[in-house]
């Protein structure tokens, strides 16, 4: 990549941040496209936000990527909200033009994108489950209910919470308990415990939710996509379910963020190929 006076800027914020393949991504797509752009990843601290957007605003950066955890700021901060963004409270995408800061959120949209090009799974009719009440957890259950989901059930530690993410979906969500997951075609794992040591995951399934219990004609998805393979996805292979991880997400909420910058169709194959290697 060759970089010049006219190059375009864009980036990821978070924290912690070191760990994200988003520039691999993104840069890959920029390269595959002939665009003069490169792409950033930005360690910015918990209520630093607001800086960081000023400061990205004022130095040219046409867009933002946005993860953990500074997604509902970023809804907060924005002058323009998508309709996702207006009833999520949170965004994950930030696009700086004249007009202002605008947020939209790619995340629910890149995890359909994955279950259909990767499994073939269309979740209209089917039972659906969403373990987690976060910003991720929030845009899978709004995703999920406007492709339309049968039912779409929350699994939260915190009852408040999992009401008002199973709120985005009226008619068919509604807040679950653990051991009602078994029936679901679907269940997608949204929380951040992946992260942690198998050990450490072992001790404290999310939510309480044993995937031990999960199994055969169910799919499951946990969004953490590094480890590729989390300790709860392990053991619901173990009794037969089909598994995925969070980096088809990843890749398809990534080509959504390159097409609303650059105005191009995101080269899917390029963006592949990068992450695998």
């Amino acid at each position: 990549m060759r970089l010049s006076a006219r190059t375009e800027l864009a980036g990821v914020v978070g924290s912690p941040v070191r760990h994200s393949l988003s520039p691999v991504l993104h840069n890959a797509a920029y390269e595959a496209l002939g665009l003069d752009w490169a792409y950033l990843a930005f360690e910015v601290a918990p209520g630093d936000l607001g800086a960081a957007v000023r400061g990205a605003t004022a130095l040219g950066l046409r867009g933002l990527s946005v993860t953990t955890p500074h997604k509902d700021e970023a809804a907060a901060l924005a002058d323009h909200r998508s309709p996702a963004v207006r009833r999520l409270g949170a965004a994950n995408t930030l696009t700086f033009s004249g007009g202002g800061t605008a947020a939209d959120s790619t995340d629910g949209a890149g995890l359909l994108a994955d279950l259909s090009e990767s499994l073939g799974f269309d979740p209209a009719g089917s039972r659906c489950a969403v373990i987690g009440a976060g910003g991720a957890a929030r845009a899978v259950v709004l995703a999920l209910a406007e492709a339309g989901a049968a039912e779409v059930l929350v699994v939260n530690r915190t009852p408040l919470r999992a009401f008002r993410a199973a709120s985005l979906a009226p008619g068919v969500g509604r807040m679950a308990k653990p051991d009602e997951l078994d029936a679901a075609d679907l269940v997608v794992q949204a929380t951040p415990s992946g992260m942690l040591g198998a050990d450490r995951q072992e001790q404290a399934w999310p939510a309480g939710v044993d995937p031990s219990r999960l199994g055969s004609g169910q799919i499951v998805v946990d969004l953490v996509y590094d480890p590729a393979e989390t300790a709860f996805l392990r053991q619901a292979a173990r009794f037969g379910a089909v598994t995925r991880n969070g980096l088809g997400m990843l890749v398809h909420q990534a080509a959504l963020q390159v097409a609303l910058w650059t105005g191009e169709h995101p080269p899917l194959r390029a963006m592949w190929a990068a992450v695998s290697r």
